[in-house]
């Protein structure tokens, strides 16, 4: 079970650290810990009655309400809204819950509600990248369960999958190639995915390779394919020679290619310094390339 500073649950839901407080003792809401050094901290059942109370509220009961109702009252009102509800936080929330409780069943209800209301493409951008975002830096420090990061993002990468297997193409004088990897060492593989999905949609091939590719490997690939463009995405922390030196070593050996990356890690790079290298800040950045290669 993971331990949230009141700060994380304010994060997570968006309720101000001093309303928390204020409904502890009005309303018994949750009930902090201490540790032996009497430092306050909340558990995984103080968050997600948080996130019920969060998302109900911003529907409009009120909290004086709220704290009446059962629990299978609530859960069941939770799960309406997560089918009907076109609310963005409520559904992030609802996202967050389903991870909490590794419950398949309503990330399902909650997926697939958005994907009917915005599209496929519309679901990954506006709900699930703020998902990612919103509990990302908390993965990062150790505060959400690796069971749970890693039962959600298995779910998100079936419905990529899923998405890209249905994607009929026709090629054109304009498709190009795409070469789609990760680093050794890098397996955050979501985004390498989505943008799989993006490039495939735009009617472009794809020889994808995945998560923690050797170096050599890709030369292999140039050996007998040829590459238009290649796209990584760094996201792992790693000390600025390694990172300086795998992108000297790309664009030295795709010399004729363009080298699109992604990730927390590149941001700062200077393209000016890397000729055939162009730094990727976001999927929608990403799509206006696209639609410009198209």
């Amino acid at each position: 079970m993971a331990n949230y500073s009141i700060k994380d649950l304010e994060n997570f839901t968006g309720i101000k650290a001093h309303t928390i407080r204020i409904w502890e003792k009005r309303y018994n809401i949750v009930e902090p810990k201490r540790t032996c050094t009497n430092i306050r901290y909340y558990d995984d059942e103080d968050l997600k009655k948080l996130l019920n109370v969060s998302i109900l509220n911003r529907n409009g009961l009120k909290i004086s309400n709220i704290v009446n109702l059962s629990e299978e009252t609530i859960n069941e009102k939770i799960l309406n809204l997560a089918q009907t509800n076109n609310d963005l936080n409520s559904q992030i929330e609802s996202m967050v819950l389903s991870m909490i409780d590794m419950d398949e069943n309503k990330f399902d209800k909650v997926f697939n509600n958005a994907v009917i209301n915005f599209g496929f493409e519309e679901t990954m951008l506006k709900l699930v990248y703020p998902f990612f975002e919103k509990i990302g830096v908390l993965w990062q420090i150790g505060t959400i369960n690796p069971a749970q990061e890693h039962f959600i993002s298995s779910l998100i990468r079936q419905k990529l999958i899923v998405a890209i297997d249905g994607i009929i193409q026709k090629v054109t004088e304009n498709t190009r190639s795409f070469l789609l990897f990760l680093p050794e060492g890098e397996y955050h593989e979501i985004g390498l995915i989505f943008y799989h999905y993006l490039i495939k949609k735009h009617n472009h091939k794809v020889v994808y390779l995945g998560e923690s590719v050797p170096f050599d490997a890709l030369l292999e690939v140039a050996k007998v394919k040829k590459i238009d463009y290649l796209l990584t995405s760094i996201i792992t922390p790693v000390v600025d020679d390694q990172l300086t030196t795998l992108l000297e070593n790309l664009s030295e050996n795709f010399k004729d290619s363009k080298l699109f990356v992604a990730g927390l890690q590149v941001q700062n790079i200077d393209p000016k310094n890397n000729g055939n290298i162009q730094p990727i800040s976001s999927s929608m950045e990403f799509k206006k390339i696209l639609e410009s290669i198209s």
